[in-house]
């Protein structure tokens, strides 16, 4: 047997908030999942042309499980970082068919930060970085996704 919900909902015109006395709460932010990235040097494609920007999407258990039955993955855990970075990359430049492939043709050092990249911001939610200065100590934060010049914080 159902019980009947005797509550009366309040006025759709007020927030639930004010209809209960309080002020109104602001709205939640909106749930960022996609974040540009600029590599350190740059995905160059078969006619030559280098690529350095680009978007990376936060990752779903399903992009992190369907790697594990990867043939690849499973002769050489190594390559889980390769599958699992195709699978999240939306584009480098203008390659949007980002596949294993590409990741392979990448340079190392631009391998090591979107792995490091994915780690931000897939445990931590964001992409900056805490950094201190070698010649004066300062510590300040820089955006990994790029944006700025060189020589810019």
């Amino acid at each position: 047997m159902r019980r009947a919900n005797t509550a009366v909902a309040p006025s759709r015109t007020e927030p639930p908030e004010a209809a209960a006395g309080g002020s109104p709460s602001p709205r939640p932010e909106a749930l960022r999942t996609e974040f540009p990235f600029e590599l350190p040097r740059g995905y160059v494609d078969e006619s030559g042309t280098v690529h350095r920007t680009g978007v990376m999407r936060l990752a779903t258990a399903r992009d992190e499980l369907i790697p594990l039955r990867d043939d690849r993955v499973r002769e050489n855990s190594a390559y889980l970082s390769v599958v699992l970075i195709s699978r999240v990359l939306v584009r480098i430049g203008t390659v949007e068919d980002v596949h294993p492939g590409v990741v392979e043709d990448l340079f190392a050092s631009d391998l090591a930060f979107l792995q490091d990249f994915y780690r931000r911001i897939n445990a931590e939610g964001h992409s900056r970085a805490a950094v201190t200065c070698p010649s004066c100590q300062e510590s300040f934060a820089v955006d990994l996704a790029g944006g700025g010049r060189l020589g810019e914080s």
